[in-house]
């Protein structure tokens, strides 16, 4: 399932970052790095999505956003 589809408060597992090497790099450098749990904090229907993760706060564009595939935890 993509980030963006992901309702607020909800805890995901990171399972693949579907974007260039660059930025792949760069998202993994903040901390997001396949199997890493971090949730939702909030999301509007035109502007970023924040994200907690590992004691942050990191605001993704949308389109970036639907590149990441998270699975909810249970």
């Amino acid at each position: 399932m993509s980030l963006s589809k992901v309702n607020v408060g909800t805890s995901v597992i990171l399972h693949q970052i579907n974007y260039g090497l660059n930025l792949k790099k760069k998202l993994q450098d903040m901390g997001l790095t396949p199997g890493v749990e971090f949730s939702v904090v909030s999301k509007t229907n035109s502007g970023p999505i924040i994200i907690e993760v590992r004691g942050s706060r990191l605001a993704l564009g949308r389109g970036i956003a639907e590149k990441i595939d998270v699975e909810i935890v249970s």
